[in-house]
């Protein structure tokens, strides 16, 4: 009887981290370029009674022996890296990227690089690109002294040009990278992620070159969580919850029952 009371519990534990997951994704669901995650289940280890295939006395097999599962644990949570909605900002240093890839930004330290979906760039007082925190974009070029916001654009090969006196001229162009397993970067909040021997090293490109998204100006990408996907969601994982913990009540009726019959 114990044993019920015990894998309940993981499913009960489980269910709370699952939990815990899609409020985040709920919580983030405004915020750019961010990834929607799912929480993985499998099984723990099972308690045989009988090998399945056992003789059963002289004659023929036990087909399917007496296995007893003890509960379940999360085994994963797996980012989903689908394009969000890209919704025109008219912001000229907005920048979505429209299929694969990663901005490449250079961390405080100067020597880690972190990867970003969220384009909602801006210029410090030197005329670099930096994200919302003031981190360096790479690579790193600068806008000439004298050019406002307005006259600078981006095109979809990542072309960067400016407005001076009426004659356009490039500055720049931003880069891409590429990881062979998007899901195995590790999330390190402020919309950065960090390259893992699971994710593998990026490869670098250029918006439009193939296997490369491309890149869409004064739009912003937003996270591809659904309200209404989540919220479904996270009433399944209510109603586990409230299953596992119904058969821990289950159990408990039964235990006392059992102790009962002695008085």
């Amino acid at each position: 009887m114990p044993r019920a009371l015990w894998t309940a519990a993981s499913g009960m534990a489980a269910q709370q981290y699952n939990v815990d997951l899609l409020a985040n994704n709920i919580a983030n669901i405004n915020t750019t370029g961010f990834k929607r995650q799912r929480t993985d289940f499998q099984d723990l280890y099972y308690d045989i009674k009988t090998q399945p295939g056992a003789r059963a006395g002289q004659q023929g097999r036990n087909p399917t022996g007496v296995q007893v599962g003890t509960g379940v644990t999360v085994s994963g949570t797996t980012r989903i890296f689908t394009t969000g909605n890209i919704e025109p900002t008219g912001r000229p240093l907005d920048v979505a990227i429209e299929g694969d890839g990663f901005f490449q930004i250079q961390m405080p330290d100067g020597a880690t690089t972190a990867y970003t979906r969220a384009g909602d760039l801006r210029m410090d007082s030197d005329g670099r690109l930096v994200t919302a925190d003031g981190y360096y974009l790479e690579p790193a070029f600068t806008i000439p002294d004298g050019v406002a916001e307005n006259d600078i654009s981006i095109a979809g090969d990542g072309t960067v040009t400016v407005k001076i006196d009426g004659v356009e001229s490039t500055v720049g162009q931003l880069s891409l990278v590429r990881f062979r397993n998007n899901s195995g970067l590790l999330s390190n909040g402020r919309n950065l992620f960090e390259e893992s021997e699971a994710s593998g090293p990026p490869t670098s490109g250029f918006p439009t070159d193939p296997g490369f998204g491309t890149l869409r100006g004064a739009a912003l990408e937003k996270a591809n969580v659904e309200s209404v996907t989540e919220l479904i969601n996270l009433i399944v994982a209510q109603r586990a919850y409230e299953m596992n913990s119904k058969s821990i009540t289950t159990a408990d009726q039964m235990m006392r029952t059992a102790n009962e019959l002695i008085r």
